[in-house]
């Protein structure tokens, strides 16, 4: 257990000082992981809205914090290229995320022109509606998604950073919110990029 904490805080370290160095990408993941706590709750309650708010609202502005404004060019804080950071992710990097939400983008197209390609991944109960096809097949793709890549860790690495990762995936909105809430104070101070002393002085 204690390897496995100690890996899951490594994963976590790694994820905030690599990937997370915008301000606006900060803030955008605190919106999206005030949204995902949201969805957690309502999928006990309301299984299509929660994937279609986690889906549309969390995965959205939590990737495109990630696409449209984190830096691409070499990180100084950490001396590293952009091409060793891909290499070394542990979960999506930006292909693997590509492919994912090439995926997640097509499914409301099967939904619409042939549900019938979809329907064995949804509950016969919400199999008549488009926006139950829709949000259920979301949900599954969520669920296939992270059991997908914990294999391809467990095969990569090993079981512990597998399980690890899978735990860091899951609980990333409640670390998300300590680490983030202050994002956007600084963002309307006009910093745009967090100067990381705290990894650098690490």
């Amino acid at each position: 257990m204690k390897e496995l904490l100690e890996t899951l805080r490594t994963q976590r370290w790694d994820d905030h000082r690599y990937y997370h160095h915008s301000r606006i990408n900060q803030s955008l993941h605190l919106v999206s992981a005030i949204c995902f706590l949201v969805s957690y709750v309502m999928i006990f309650i309301n299984p299509v809205f929660a994937a279609l708010l986690a889906w549309l609202v969390s995965m959205t502005t939590r990737q495109a914090g990630h696409f449209f404004f984190e830096p691409t060019d070499y990180d100084h804080v950490n001396q590293a290229t952009q091409a060793h950071k891909e290499f070394i992710k542990v979960g999506y990097n930006l292909h693997r995320k590509i492919v994912l939400l090439a995926i997640w983008a097509a499914i409301p197209l099967v939904a619409y022109f042939a549900p019938q390609y979809l329907t064995w991944a949804v509950p016969e109960a919400y199999e008549n509606n488009f926006i139950d096809i829709v949000g259920m097949t979301w949900l599954f793709l969520g669920v296939a998604g992270l059991l997908f890549r914990a294999v391809q860790v467990c095969f990569r690495d090993d079981l512990k950073s597998a399980v690890s990762w899978v735990i860091k995936i899951l609980t990333d909105p409640f670390h998300d919110i300590m680490l983030y809430y202050r994002s956007p104070f600084y963002l309307l101070k006009g910093e745009l990029i967090d100067p990381m002393q705290h990894v650098q002085s690490h």
